[in-house]
């Protein structure tokens, strides 16, 4: 195998195995059971600890947290034949384990994946797929090499409801696509604080949390959780919610990147250490409409809308989409004459004068689907992750997508922090005309994973 001829050393757990880990899940019927290894235990490794543990045909049999109490509490939850792994590299050189969950750091979602690839893992990873382009690319070629399954953590798509709304957009129920929107707003002012450098809890593996990422000072924020709000480790609510809601327009109308974004923001309210932005605003520009994603850390702004809710603009009405269900609500058919002639009031002699006509006639049929259970999406999707591994089949969030759900999210923060547009090349497949915004498109591993990454690709 690549990786143990990288890591001849960590590697002798799985050496007295009769079976390598790789040619073990190769073997066609080797157990009719999915044994599962957890990567991560945070607040969404913990969501889908519980979505797999619950499946009749899974069974998870190990854990792997940089935070050791993290462990303990996933081996509360799922029994105490959950084996404790603080080195995830442990797991994949076990025979007895088919496929893990990736539920990490952003940083570390594309390198886990690989290695898991490359030991005969199948994976389902968390999003953001990645953390910079290229890292997509280096995915899905390991994962073709490998001939593994793998499965991105956006749920949505295994949601009944969602795919009836899909079919619904694409048969025209609103007419032709004019634009989308979708915005998250909180206030979490004054933010999570300034905390000193310091020495980590003697619990935690700081330099495992931190992995490929530059070498920091152990920091209270850069830590668990809050990583998310470090350029180091993530892209803030673009790659974080909105990856969830461009997920769900790209799975729609069959997308790849965009033509061109155009973004901007900062954190400019909240009194932190944090870097990205408390608030942003991008417009994407797809072929044939555009999508406007806004955020706001610092105000509500009075949103009524559920988390992940998205708004689709039609020339015949609107599509209203969240993880509880969707609306569809029609525009009027009215004459264009009669719309400028009750113009506050009306016009005088000489300018447009109502015509008649019948009064409530649409444009389009109103729906309203309020099925929509958040907890059941997650499980939806770890079964149909579970139905791959044993059918082979592609999943329902596959890596050639969903590359392309993060690169848009990527090039929403490229144009933030550059303060350009970015215009995307689809032939070159890089940033047209624009070189410090295409050096962004890739980042270096820290030693010893730069290692391993090149292990990984040859």
């Amino acid at each position: 195998m690549r990786r143990r001829a990288f890591l001849q050393g960590s590697a002798a757990i799985g050496a007295a195995t009769a079976l390598s880990a790789k040619s073990y899940g190769q073997v066609p019927g080797a157990n009719d059971r999915v044994r599962i290894g957890i990567i991560g235990f945070g607040l969404i490794g913990r969501i889908h600890t519980r979505s797999f543990h619950g499946l009749p045909n899974c069974q998870v049999v190990a854990v792997s947290d940089c935070y050791r109490p993290r462990m303990k509490a996933c081996v509360e939850l799922v029994g105490a034949d959950c084996a404790e792994l603080p080195d995830f590299r442990e797991m994949l050189d076990r025979a007895d384990i088919d496929a893990v969950v990736v539920n990490t750091g952003d940083h570390w979602h594309a390198l886990q994946t690989m290695m898991a690839c490359d030991a005969g893992k199948d994976v389902y990873v968390e999003k953001p797929l990645h953390l910079f382009v290229r890292e997509g690319e280096w995915m899905q070629q390991v994962a073709a090499r490998t001939k593994r399954v793998v499965q991105v953590g956006t749920q949505q798509r295994s949601a009944p409801h969602y795919q009836r709304a899909k079919e619904l957009l694409r048969s025209g129920a609103i007419g032709q696509l004019v634009s989308v929107q979708c915005n998250f707003f909180r206030n979490i002012s004054p933010g999570i604080g300034n905390p000193p450098d310091s020495d980590p809890p003697a619990e935690l593996d700081w330099e495992m949390l931190l992995g490929p990422a530059p070498q920091r000072p152990f920091n209270p924020n850069r830590g668990l959780y809050h990583f998310r709000w470090f350029w180091d480790y993530s892209g803030g609510q673009m790659t974080n919610l909105g990856h969830h809601s461009l997920d769900i327009v790209h799975w729609i109308y069959d997308l790849k990147a965009p033509r061109a974004v155009s973004a901007s923001g900062g954190r400019y309210f909240l009194k932190d250490n944090a870097e990205v932005p408390d608030s942003q605003d991008a417009i994407i520009e797809y072929p044939g409409f555009r999508a406007v994603v806004q955020f706001r850390e610092v105000s509500t702004g009075g949103a009524t809308s559920t988390m992940g809710a998205l708004t689709f603009f039609g020339t015949h009405g609107t599509m209203t989409l969240g993880r509880d269900g969707f609306q569809i609500i029609p525009d009027p058919k009215v004459d264009p004459v009669n719309t400028f002639a009750k113009i506050i009031g009306g016009h005088p002699v000489g300018g447009p004068q109502p015509v008649p006509e019948e009064e409530g006639i649409t444009w389009c049929e109103p729906m309203s689907d309020k099925s929509g259970d958040w907890k059941q999406q997650y499980i939806d999707h770890a079964h149909n992750f579970v139905d791959c591994i044993k059918s082979r089949a592609t999943p329902n969030s596959d890596l050639a997508s969903s590359h392309w759900v993060s690169t848009t999210c990527h090039l929403a923060n490229i144009s933030t922090r550059t303060g350009r547009k970015v215009t995307w090349d689809h032939a070159a497949n890089d940033i047209q005309g624009d070189a410090e915004a295409s050096a962004m498109l890739t980042r270096p591993y820290r030693s010893p994973w730069d290692r391993e990454l090149k292990a990984l690709l040859g």
